[in-house]
């Protein structure tokens, strides 16, 4: 058997990633969110076949990664490439794992049409743009800043009532974003003494970004971009533009806008004299309120968006706070007969949900605290804190969705050292990348049984093939390192030592 070395395994996960990719795009044809809602329930055959493609795909993802921590790691440009080969099948198929595109557009619509989006839903449009969203967010007005309301509306005029080309011209956005995210991680990472490799592996090849930035078409690829661009201006020492470009981000998701604070604290950094971080963040706030104002009155908008932040927290959202919320208000209920104060079972269980959110809101912000006092005492990187103040947010917050954990993820990706989080982080990337079903909807018992049944013969099928050809298995360097961090010497080391 010929031996193929690194450079072949990394070729071998990338026709096993395009392959997963390929067969996801067909299962979306009758298992994705498709047009005209959910009249049927997922066809046997589509849910079969997009089940087993998303274990090829996380599975070449995963052992790809092995490659890029070999002694022969694949270049940022070839790692690109293989980012085409995987997106490209996605890009022509149904939206999958998330309707939310559709609510883009609608509120795109309604923005064109003058109508307030942040004091409207979708439903007073009416017509087939409307029936496209589901029924829990066709009366909510949108979360999303002027930015993004924007573009959303550029793309409605240019769809017209076409929405399948409204889908594509939203895609194309998130394209851009991730356009400008492969341009500026590779720089980010440099800047934070990480490989640009293991960089682009993390945080562009992520499953997560495939399946809902480039399948799904969340604004979250253009808040990213503009993100790590900010970041990587202020370490540039452009900090006028950091501010400007953080505040864009801010102003598609406001969680972006913690970005700003480390604008502010590597700004103050630079500055002399003790008052020089006031300084500092008086000029980055100033920076940040005059970009916000000009782009709302360029949009046309207004600030409604801020009173619709919580329309993502609904009384059904799921997350670490939510879940410990429902479990201690059944427990009360169960042992306790519920005060007539709280509206009996019901009522009791909802005030303890709220006390869990606001418990869980208190605990990120006081992570973000520690870390903003970390960053000062330049025991951590701007960047990475960014990162995990960020996770923080997501992991702490009232409602979360698996995309939401890409905030943190990319900046983990371009700045986080050797260590547990570096570790951890592709592991939790491939769980949450199987949290979700391909139509965005909660399956049922038989879909579920079909789902299983496609992802053991995708797991069966990567392990038969490394069975078969064991050198297709990347080779990973000594304890998980980069490459390049292996041959790094210090003076205290000696020559040629290496760590």
């Amino acid at each position: 058997m010929p031996n193929w070395g690194v450079s072949a395994a990394a070729s071998h996960c990338r026709r096993l990633g395009a392959a997963g990719s390929l067969v996801l795009a067909l299962g979306g044809l009758g298992a994705g969110a498709v047009l005209f809602g959910r009249p049927h329930p997922p066809t046997g055959p589509g849910v079969f076949l997009a089940w087993f493609g998303m274990v090829l795909l996380i599975a070449a993802w995963l052992l790809l990664g092995r490659a890029v921590r070999g002694p022969e790691p694949p270049s940022p440009a070839w790692l690109l490439r293989t980012l085409l080969y995987w997106a490209a099948p996605l890009l022509l198929g149904p939206p999958l794992f998330s309707r939310d595109v559709y609510s883009y557009l609608a509120q795109g619509a309604l923005v064109g049409a003058g109508v307030n989006a942040y004091t409207h839903g979708p439903a007073v449009l009416g017509g087939p743009l409307a029936a496209q969203v589901p029924g829990l967010w066709r009366d909510t007005p949108a979360p999303y800043g002027p930015v993004f309301l924007g573009l959303a509306d550029v793309v409605t005029h240019l769809a017209g009532s076409a929405v399948s080309a409204g889908v594509l011209l939203l895609r194309l956005v998130a394209l851009v974003g991730l356009g400008l995210l492969a341009l500026v991680l590779p720089r980010l990472a440099r800047a934070c003494s990480v490989p640009p490799a293991a960089a682009l592996w993390l945080g562009l090849l992520n499953p997560l970004v495939l399946f809902h930035l480039v399948s799904g078409a969340h604004n979250d690829a253009l808040l990213l971009a503009l993100l790590a661009a900010g970041l990587l201006a202020v370490r540039g020492q452009r900090p006028l533009l950091a501010t400007v470009l953080v505040t864009l981000a801010a102003l598609i998701k406001l969680p972006a806008a913690l970005g700003l604070v480390a604008v502010a604290l590597l700004w103050g950094q630079r500055l002399t004299g003790r008052a020089g971080l006031g300084r500092a963040a008086l000029a980055t706030a100033a920076v940040a309120g005059l970009t916000t104002a000009a782009v709302t009155a360029l949009t046309g908008t207004g600030y409604g968006w801020v009173h619709a932040l919580a329309v993502p927290v609904s009384a059904g959202s799921w997350s670490l706070t939510s879940a410990l919320g429902r479990l201690c208000g059944w427990l009360l209920a169960a042992l306790f007969d519920p005060l007539p104060a709280f509206g009996g079972a019901g009522g009791l269980l909802a005030a303890v949900l709220t006390f869990w959110r606001w418990l869980g809101l208190a605990a990120a912000v006081a992570s973000i605290m520690l870390l903003i006092r970390r960053v000062r005492r330049r025991e951590v990187n701007a960047v990475y804190a960014v990162g995990l103040a960020l996770l923080a947010v997501v992991a702490l917050g009232p409602a979360i969705r698996p995309w939401y954990a890409l905030w943190g993820g990319v900046l983990i990706a371009a700045a986080a050292p050797d260590g547990r989080v570096r570790r951890w982080a592709p592991v939790v990337c491939g769980l949450l990348a199987l949290a979700v079903a391909p139509d965005g909807f909660t399956p049922g018992p038989h879909a579920v049984a079909i789902a299983v049944a496609g992802g053991a013969l995708g797991a069966v099928t990567v392990l038969a093939g490394l069975w078969l050809a064991p050198a297709a298995l990347p080779v990973a360097a000594p304890n998980g390192r980069p490459v390049e961090r292996l041959m790094e010497v210090t003076p205290a080391e000696g020559l040629g030592r290496v760590r």
